[in-house]
């Protein structure tokens, strides 16, 4: 398999714990210290391999969260879900696709992050996981928020991901790289321009843009999801009868918006639109049965979602120790 040494096939790693930055204020609980544990998991998609790999997790308080609902009822929607009620913890996971010609990256986790912190792990566990970041040849981007985003730097600031292409969806590149859409943008989100320039400059050369339901590479079609910023995009991946789809922040947990998906999310800006792309993609992968990834499911982030009443389930798949 091209960019992957062999390896067992999953390493699970527990929650690591600490602050990130997104309008709220994240406390560090030493419960949750960052374990060296990697974290990684593998399955096929045909004859495509698909590995997670975690980047750990940030957290914030419930309050304010969910901007269309009282608190109460975000927190019994949590209590059901078997989650605390006054913070939200919430993971981040990385997908890569092997398709055999090519090693994809989906968005590129938080990159390099101060020391303690519970989130940026995702170049040690591709380490653990045999992914070298010089092999990917192309790092697909879902939308330009931070923690999506910040990963394209390594720690000198350089390309951390020295041999790819990266691809963008025309809607994000178009808004986040016109800087007089900062005034009608919510001020905690206006560093996001500078900070998305930044982040893809090293790949000027090597930049392309997508439009919806675009062929990205041989197996893998753009799927316009937007809402959650302009131009968010999931991607669709098939190879042969197995197909997938990639959600990124279609929905953020889902013990809240799968089960819920009239929760209007504090990040979305355009929560109207990001509810309708929500059920849109939902309906889609629920009726045909596609496995999905996402980007703030719980680790390995692998299943399926299935209708139930008015909302949705996540049914995680069963998980295996051969591919």
């Amino acid at each position: 398999m091209s960019g992957f040494r062999r390896r067992s096939l999953f390493v699970a790693a527990p929650l690591l714990a600490s602050p990130f930055v997104a309008r709220a204020l994240y406390a560090q609980t030493p419960a949750l210290q960052a374990s060296p544990v990697p974290g990684f998991y593998r399955f096929k998609v045909g004859s495509f391999t698909v590995t997670t790999v975690h980047d750990g997790f940030f957290a914030r308080p419930v309050e304010g969260t969910i901007v269309n609902a009282p608190l109460a009822e975000v927190q019994a929607a949590l209590r059901d879900g078997f989650l605390p009620t006054d913070r939200l913890f919430i993971p981040i996971t990385i997908t890569f696709l092997d398709t055999g010609r090519d090693l994809v990256v989906f968005d590129s986790g938080n990159g390099v992050t101060a020391p303690g912190a519970t989130h940026g792990r995702m170049i040690a566990n591709m380490r653990a996981a045999g992914i070298d970041p010089a092999k990917v040849t192309r790092v697909v981007m879902s939308h330009f928020h931070p923690d999506h985003i910040n990963g394209l730097l390594n720690a000198e600031g350089a390309a951390a991901f020295p041999n790819a292409e990266v691809i963008v969806p025309e809607a994000e590149m178009a808004f986040w790289g016109d800087a007089t859409n900062e005034t009608r943008t919510p001020q905690g989100q206006r560093a996001f321009f500078t900070n998305s320039a930044r982040r893809l400059a090293p790949y000027a050369a090597r930049l392309r843009r997508v439009g919806p339901d675009a062929e990205v590479i041989p197996g893998v079609r753009s799927v316009a999801a937007h809402g959650h910023t302009p131009g968010h995009t999931v991607y669709h991946i098939a190879d042969g009868a197995e197909q997938m789809m990639f959600l990124a922040d279609t929905s953020n947990r889902p013990e809240l918006f799968a089960r819920r998906p009239d929760f209007h999310l504090v990040f979305d800006l355009d929560p109207v639109l990001a509810e309708a792309s929500r059920r849109r993609i939902f309906d889609r992968v629920a009726n045909d049965r596609i496995r999905i990834t996402a980007y703030h499911f719980p680790f390995p982030a692998n299943g399926y979602l299935a209708k139930e009443g008015s909302g949705y389930r996540f049914v995680a798949a069963d998980w295996s120790s051969a591919l």
